[in-house]
């Protein structure tokens, strides 16, 4: 029965998430700090019909909010796509524009889901390397005359940030639809959202899975231009947002101290802890790329001896190889190395620990 399975789509691996149950979890890049008070609240109070009703089609309550949020107007003709995280928004994206075989262009090293969703829709991936500074290499990425663009800012799993000239110059210059995921934008120096509003191709997604801390509900979103938000969300189909995780978005979104503020505020927090790490782990004898994000590539070439034997000791990171030898700082480690999650600094302390243990 196997073989009745698109070829796509056996070729695929199954992904999972049964990861080692450890002390400390550094390992995908949640708000270690926990949740909103106003997310919790609507947790702990909602009502049967919340359960027992089926949401909004298009979680059409959340669009003025999320509009609010980005300091985005529908009146410009800016347009609101939800879906079952941004992982989702991008899929149906891929979906809704890119034909089999179209070519999709998208930075190496990058979101690992990226070639996967491309392949299950039938996409001819196409990786560029980072240049040597880890930033995009814009003319390439233009010159592939790619279908569909993937820019990741800050990018995943360096942690970089994307300059403003390679993201405009993309912008400008892509001929099809420019899909810029900005999950982990909240740690990030600056935002390219507002570019939806100079470009009829952009569409830029975003996650309350990351600063948030609300990962277990799976909302994201894609902001851009009405005429392509509408068209997403046709590829994407209904009821991707429950009711529950609905509630709980918006109550954020529509709350200050107990909401946005609590996510910028510990945000602020992951931004120090992580400068602190990077300064610590330099002190310490490594190498860790600078970060715009809330986790920290080190590049090492016993990434995952070193990981498996953090694992042993209760802390979970993350070991990447294969990563793009064009790249000197990975090449230097025959492209290893380890993406460590930032969190409250105990937590930071406690890897310290193990990791200085176990890489003497």
């Amino acid at each position: 029965m196997v073989g009745l399975a698109r070829s796509a789509v056996r070729a695929l691996p199954r992904l999972s998430s049964e990861l080692p149950s450890c002390a400390v979890d550094l390992s995908d890049n949640t708000n270690l700090w926990g949740a909103p008070p106003a997310a919790l609240r609507v947790l702990r109070d909602a009502p049967p019909e919340a359960l027992s009703r089926y949401p909004s089609v298009y979680s059409e309550p959340l669009h003025e909010a999320i509009l609010r949020y980005v300091n985005l107007s529908r009146a410009d003709g800016v347009g609101v796509v939800t879906g079952c995280g941004s992982d989702d928004v991008l899929d149906s994206t891929m979906r809704a524009f890119g034909a089999p075989g179209d070519r999709i262009v998208f930075s190496s090293p990058t979101f690992s889901m990226i070639p996967l969703l491309a392949r299950l829709n039938g996409l001819d991936p196409v990786a560029i390397p980072l240049t040597n500074a880890f930033d995009v290499d814009a003319e390439r990425i233009v010159d592939a005359d790619a279908k569909i663009t993937y820019l990741c800012a800050p990018n995943n799993p360096t942690a970089t940030p994307v300059s403003r000239a390679a993201v405009e110059y993309v912008v400008a210059n892509a001929r099809g639809i420019v899909l810029l995921d900005e999950a982990y934008v909240e740690f990030a120096p600056e935002a390219f959202v507002q570019l939806v509003e100079q470009s009829e191709r952009l569409i830029v997604a975003r996650t309350f899975s990351k600063a948030f801390g609300l990962a277990g509900l799976r909302v994201g979103f894609g902001v851009g231009p009405i005429r392509l938000t509408r068209i997403v969300e046709r590829a994407r189909g209904p009821y991707k947002v429950s009711a529950l995780a609905e509630r709980a978005v918006l109550a954020v979104l529509d709350s200050t101290a107990d909401g946005v503020d609590w996510v910028r505020a510990h945000a602020v927090l992951a931004i120090g802890n992580r400068d602190r790490l990077v300064t610590t782990l330099g002190q310490a004898g490594f190498d860790p790329v600078p970060s715009a994000a809330n986790f920290v590539l080190v590049p090492t070439a016993r990434a995952l001896d070193i990981a498996q034997r953090m694992c042993a000791r209760g802390v979970l990171v993350r070991s990447f190889t294969g990563l793009p030898l064009e790249i000197d700082a990975l090449a230097r480690t025959g492209g290893s190395a380890l993406r460590i999650g930032v969190g409250p600094w105990d937590m930071m302390q406690t890897m310290l620990s193990v990791l200085a243990e176990v890489s003497a």
